[in-house]
């Protein structure tokens, strides 16, 4: 048991669960990231979220990214900057730090710097599982995944809890190998989601129904079996990245809007008849309980992320993803908003600060 919760270390306590109220979380904590902004993403959000709650809590919290170095673009996606620093930096960092607590949060550089230092100098760590790498680097690069999850699984299994978002992510991490695991959510800004928000303009006089995508525009994302679907209305791309020019080309009939942010974007979401989610290749899919928030029920595969979040009353999945369109619009919107004002980023924080690992007052002195 995590004699900080009550919860079992290896359990998942659920999305929407509260839980009883933690004996006090670490002071100061250290979160070690090689995606951070500018770039703006699933786990740059859920960082940047994550941290601004700690810290309205009164907890110091230390980020170590990128922008702190000098760095280089991701070979195909370089948005994310990968910082070129010698491993002994991010020693000296934490050591001056003196964190309570030391989260990992990605597989790149920092990362795998920070678990040397923390390995070597006998200090716990814990880490998460944002993004489905080996899937992400497979469809880049065309080797198989299986070789990408044996690096997964050296990196994750000296952590002493693995941070994951859902169950079915719980039990891929399992068939890998990888034990210690601990659900941290994720929430949804209420304050700017919602269905009252107010549709763009552009959706005034769009053939219904209108089929809403929001993302980063690249391969991953498998957008092809979006735009290349059959059903009627108009399909909508709200985001950019690396395949936008391609597939604007490539699908001269979809409207492709750009990157939104806040309330506008609420309102793309709002305006939309249904959100659809074609990746096979998400970990959770933030946009997802996005589009429900604002009342928009979901269409998307039957795959790790939408299984875990979809239910018949929000929406459908199906591996015909037209079918899974058809059967969400069905959906009550009421009773999605509903749905999706259940996902709290306080609790899920909670989650995440019940997850970490205090480290001895003298760990760091004897590095």
């Amino acid at each position: 048991m995590n004699s900080m919760t009550g919860f079992p270390v290896d359990g998942i306590d659920g999305q929407r669960h509260a839980g009883a109220a933690p004996a006090p979380y670490p002071e100061h904590i250290a979160i070690v990231t090689d995606a951070w902004l500018p770039q703006m993403n699933g786990v740059v959000r859920t960082l940047v979220k994550t941290r601004q709650i700690l810290e309205e809590w009164g907890h110091e919290v230390t980020v170590i990214s990128p922008d702190q170095f000098l760095s280089v673009p991701c070979p195909t996606y370089p948005e994310i900057r990968l910082a070129i620093t010698p491993p002994a930096a991010i020693s000296r960092k934490l050591e001056r730090l003196l964190p309570d607590a030391v989260h990992i949060a990605t597989e790149g550089p920092l990362g795998l710097a920070a678990r040397r230092h923390c390995l070597a100098s006998g200090v716990p760590f814990t880490t998460a599982y944002h993004t489905q790498f080996p899937e992400y680097v497979a469809r880049r690069t065309g080797l198989p995944a299986r070789w990408f999850w044996r690096y997964i699984s050296w990196f994750h299994k000296p952590a002493e809890r693995i941070m994951v978002a859902t169950a079915s992510i719980r039990s891929l991490l399992r068939q890998q190998g990888l034990e210690r695991l601990h659900h941290w959510g994720r929430g949804v800004d209420l304050a700017c989601f919602s269905p009252d928000a107010p549709p763009p303009q552009e959706f005034a006089d769009l053939p219904r129904p209108i089929q809403l995508f929001v993302g980063r525009v690249a391969v991953e994302k498998n957008l092809e079996a979006f735009l290349g679907g059959k059903y009627p209305g108009t399909r909508v791309v709200v985001g950019d990245g690396p395949a936008r020019a391609v597939l604007e080309r490539a699908y001269p009939d979809a409207l492709f809007l750009g990157k939104r942010t806040g309330r506008e974007l609420a309102g793309c979401y709002a305006g939309a008849d249904v959100f659809v989610f074609p990746s096979r290749t998400d970990t959770f899919g933030l946009v997802m309980i996005e589009a429900l928030a604002c009342g928009t029920p979901v269409a998307a595969f039957p795959v790790a992320g939408p299984i875990d979040i979809v239910t018949d009353n929000v929406g459908a999945l199906s591996d015909d993803l037209d079918r899974a369109i058809a059967a969400a619009l069905y959906s009550a919107r009421a009773r999605c908003a509903e749905y999706g004002a259940q996902f709290s980023w306080e609790l899920a924080t909670r989650q995440f600060a019940c997850g970490l690992v205090t480290v001895a007052e003298d760990q760091f002195a004897h590095s």
